[in-house]
């Protein structure tokens, strides 16, 4: 089939169009090119080109559509190729086209997963299916539904748009239905049956619209379609709403996305003119064929291509036609090239014109979003609700101001079952299991339980603490069950009264902040606590000012004194060494030398110290100890500054026999067995007053007994707790800590519940979940970090070892290594007596390093100083004789130093007429003194 408008001496160029001819879709559309064709034509008469239109039947088959492509381009080599209808149809013609070089541009392929083929000879002149899940997450958001089911076929049409549809429901759960295109309709309706049993009532449906309306249409037969269900088309079911004459009354109080088509007179025009046509063409279809938006689509897809193919030069409009080689003799093989493919594809990038679906625009060859509207089906008409703009988001179609269709639109949304209720988007399985629960009306401690009941329907709802952990738990069953709440008012807040309905059978269970007691298990089971369990102390706080005698200790822990003790030993050991045989100050007697070496090492506590350090060694070790010590003092300083100055709290009262001895009024919360066992202890009726909310035992602690009030509060750790919640810099938790089983649900005798909710509970208590339950009751965060306990230990806050670890790192091996280049030097330096070939044994050698090590070093700088400065005296001008010079004997171990010293005297004598005298001093040592001729 050939169409085309071809006059000399225009120039002709070939377009293929493929598209399934038999179905009405496609008729729809063919109708809409051809009157594209001609109009265009008509409008501009003098244009140099012209389209000449070779259409293929695809038979609505993947196999046929690529080889009535391959066909349009190996003979009849065309130019550009229109269609085809479906995204399955189009992958491999893609493929095809990219090969040769040929455009595919599409009007109603819509699958985001054919961009990823990544073609540049793929032009989509329709909308990408990703482009409305912005619109539709909007619609979900507006409504607060917190959960949706996506029901889409399992083909690229509708595997496309799940990825994307996830993202933009981020704070959504997405659950995914997939149904095959080749379902019949038992298995269509065995999947709904399934949706029906879960709690999501809202459904996103996105397939072909003849797939899709036959699902929709299998749900109304088992009421899917009543009040409570949610129904979300994509714009793929609402563009084709009206196909082949179908009626809208079957689809009341439908929801959808479907593609804003801006209002012409042209458009309008176009309309009467198309339904002429195509009656004329299709005699047989007199109402079953509506203009769509891909009809339009088409219409705008050729207007494009012909003003493209008039801005190119159709001089190389022909093919490079490849010889098929030995190993490829298919008609793949020899598919030519297009050499006109690449201008034309370049020109069509560049189109811009206002058509009549809207503004044609290409980006990144897709036509480019434009807006939607939102629209809900209402007898046999689409009301439009609401429109969705990437700029502005959704608006409602009145205002333009609001994003909430709940508070402020054009009508009423009547929504499946004629109903003017927006539906909550959830409903306990049909098949779930109603039970009755009493919960308790409290008049304080609301945030363990809070009932309301409405006056005008008599609904009970409940919510709190406990509630919601029972919920939770409910949700972990493998069955579904359906709680309906109960309140029951007690003037005296008798929980035993309660327990007891659930004992009689008028209750399912008991669900609310009840203490497990072995008398209340006589009637019925206890599920798993939910809370700690224990009664303690609740009691006022005060400042501590009287400090510890030795709290001057606490800012370090016991190992950071002891290091930093044995360190101040080890580097006065250090600095001794190193300085023992070259400076004064550390020779002497032993206890001398013992309390120096300590001294100076203790003193640079405070950086007293006043020897001189001489050796370059010592100098880098005392440098490196001085850093050490002055960030010990400085961290030492400002942590004992923190104890002394910091307000510390602690409790008014300690002890339940004080409180006894002095008479004090205790609390307990009213209709509490606490009382019982405050009596049990030896209180008075006289002292035991009672509490029935956080706000009046906080009042009664603040007064205190003198004033009618109390000294300190007894309750269950739970309730306790929720107090510090609200007034944790005011009071403190103390011992004694009385056990009980904490809180637990009731359910009658050998109930098969209690088991199964006692395994929820003790699922939840091991993951995050009760956490953030806890936190949105009690605050739990805030509490941790605003109000540390104030039973914590000054011990918590000093520093250890840890802290400083690498400082004395860096010390010690300072030391180590200032100490290892000192036995190094010494060794070398005295190396012939290790090395002394003469008799002896090691000892007597080691014995004779240990003596020599005890002497003076003359060769040092420090001494030789000294020496030329007695040189220098005005009293030696005397001429000393060799009789002056008196040698003090050596031992014999020392043999060689005793004959260097006496080459030095004799040194002394010839050049600086000094008198040497060999003394002993009073330490027993030898020395060589210098001194004035006499």
């Amino acid at each position: 089939m050939e169409v085309g408008l071809a006059q000399s001496p225009t120039s002709e160029v070939k377009v293929g169009v493929v598209l399934d001819l038999k179905t009405t879709f496609s008729k729809i559309c063919l109708t809409s090119i051809n009157m594209s064709l001609s109009d265009f034509y008509e409008d501009h008469p003098n244009y140099r080109t012209r389209l000449a239109l070779h259409v293929r039947d695809s038979v609505e088959d993947v196999v046929q559509a690529s080889a009535a492509a391959l066909d349009l381009i190996k003979n009849e080599q065309v130019s550009a190729i229109i269609g085809p209808r479906s995204s399955m149809q189009a992958e491999f013609m893609i493929r095809m086209a990219n090969k040769s070089q040929v455009p595919i541009i599409t009007f109603s392929a819509t699958s985001p997963l054919l961009t990823s083929i990544k073609s540049p000879y793929f032009v989509r002149a329709t909308l990408d299916d990703s482009c409305q899940v912005e619109a539709i997450a909007a619609v979900v958001n507006s409504f607060g539904w917190r959960s949706v089911v996506a029901i889409y076929v399992d083909n690229e049409l509708g595997k496309g748009i799940m990825h994307s549809l996830s993202d933009a429901l981020q704070d959504v759960e997405v659950q995914r239905s997939v149904i095959s295109t080749e379902a019949s309709d038992d298995q269509i309706l065995k999947e709904l049956y399934k949706l029906k049993t879960r709690q999501t009532r809202v459904f996103v449906i996105h397939m072909a619209s003849g797939f899709g309306f036959r699902v929709m249409q299998k749900a109304r037969t088992i009421g899917m379609m009543e009040e409570g269900y949610v129904w979300l088309l994509s714009n793929g079911m609402t563009n084709m709403m009206r196909h082949n004459g179908r009626s809208l009354e079957t689809m009341q109080g439908l929801l959808g996305v479907k593609n804003h088509v801006p209002k012409s007179k042209e458009l309008e025009d176009f309309r009467l003119r198309w339904k002429r046509q195509f009656l004329k063409e299709n005699p047989s279809m007199k109402d079953d064929a509506e203009l769509n938006v891909f009809a339009l689509w088409a219409y705008d897809s050729i207007t494009a291509l012909a003003i493209a193919v008039e801005k190119t030069n159709t001089k190389n409009l022909g093919y490079d036609n490849f010889s098929a080689s030995s190993n490829n003799m298919t008609d793949l093989g020899t598919l030519g090239v297009s050499l006109y493919g690449p201008s034309l594809l370049e020109a069509l990038s560049d189109v811009e014109f206002k058509g009549l679906a809207g503004e044609f625009k290409l980006l990144n060859r897709q036509l480019e979003s434009s807006s939607f509207e939102i629209i809900n089906v209402v007898g046999n008409e689409e009301r439009i609700i609401g429109t969705w703009t990437t700029k502005d988001g959704l608006m409602n179609a009145n205002s333009k101001k609001t994003t909430s269709f709940s508070k402020e639109r054009l009508r009423p949304v009547i929504w499946p079952g004629s109903s003017y209720v927006v539906p909550k988007g959830w409903e306990v399985p049909t098949d779930g299991k109603k039970i009755k629960v009493g919960v308790p009306v409290k008049k304080g401690f609301l945030n363990f339980v809070e009932v309301t009941t409405n006056p005008i329907s008599n609904l009970t709802t409940a919510k709190g603490y406990a509630i919601d952990i029972f919920e939770a738990a409910l949700k972990k069953l493998s069955y579904s069950v359906i709680p309906q709440y109960y309140p029951y008012d007690s003037s005296d807040d008798d929980y035993n009264e309660m327990v007891y309905r659930v004992f009689d059978g008028t209750w399912d269970a008991f669900v609310g902040d009840i203490t497990i007691t072995a008398n209340r298990s006589l009637y019925v089971d206890f599920t798993l606590p939910y809370t700690e369990s224990g009664v303690s102390m609740l009691v006022p706080l005060r400042d501590n000012e009287n400090k510890n005698t030795w709290v001057f200790l606490k800012p370090w822990s016991l190992d950071l004194w002891i290091t930093t003790g044995c360190f101040f030993v080890l580097i006065g050991f250090v600095v001794w060494l190193l300085e023992h045989r070259v400076n004064s100050d550390f020779r002497g007697p032993p206890h001398h030398q013992i309390g120096t070496s300590f001294w100076f090492s203790f003193s640079t506590m405070v950086f007293a110290h006043r020897e001189k350090v001489v050796s370059n060694l010592a100098r880098f070790v005392v440098i490196v100890w001085c850093f050490v010590v002055l960030v010990l003092t400085q961290s030492y300083t400002a942590n004992l500054t923190s104890f002394l100055t910091v307000q510390r709290l602690e409790p008014r009262a300690s002890s339940v026999k004080d409180l006894i001895r002095n008479g004090e009024s205790v609390g307990y919360q009213h209709g509490a067995f606490v009382k019982d066992i405050l009596k049990g202890l030896g209180f008075l009726e006289s002292q035991l007053k009672s509490f029935g909310s956080a706000e009046e035992c906080d009042e009664l602690l603040s007064n205190g007994t003198s004033k009618g009030g109390i000294a300190a509060a007894f309750d269950e750790v739970a309730y306790l707790k929720a107090i510090l919640s609200k007034y944790c810099s005011k009071y403190a938790i103390v011992e004694p800590s009385f056990k009980t089983a904490g809180f637990g649900f009731a359910f009658p005798k050998n109930s098969p519940m209690t088991g199964d909710v006692s395994r929820a509970i003790l699922n939840l208590t091991q993951g995050e979940e009760m956490g953030r339950i806890e936190n949105t009751w009690f605050n739990r965060l805030s509490l941790a970090s605003e109000c540390p306990d104030p039973k914590t230990a000054l011990s918590s806050n000093r520093l250890s070892l840890s802290s400083f670890w690498g400082l004395f790192l860096i010390a010690g091996i300072a030391s180590f290594l200032a100490f290892l280049i000192f036995v190094g030097h010494f060794l070398y330096e005295n190396r012939h007596t290790l090395c002394d070939n003469c008799e002896g044994t090691l000892w007597r050698k080691l014995t004779s390093l240990f003596r020599i090590f005890d002497e003076k070093d003359i060769k040092s700088h420090t001494f030789k100083t000294s020496t030329v400065h007695n040189v220098s005296s005005p009293i030696t001008q005397c001429t000393p004789s060799p009789s002056t010079v008196q040698i003090r004997p050596w031992p014999r171990s020392m043999s060689l130093n005793r004959e260097f010293e006496l080459r030095r005297a004799s040194f002394f004598m010839s050049e600086e007429h000094l008198t040497t005298q060999p003394k002993h001093n009073v330490h027993g040592e030898s020395d060589i003194e210098s001194g004035p001729g006499r």
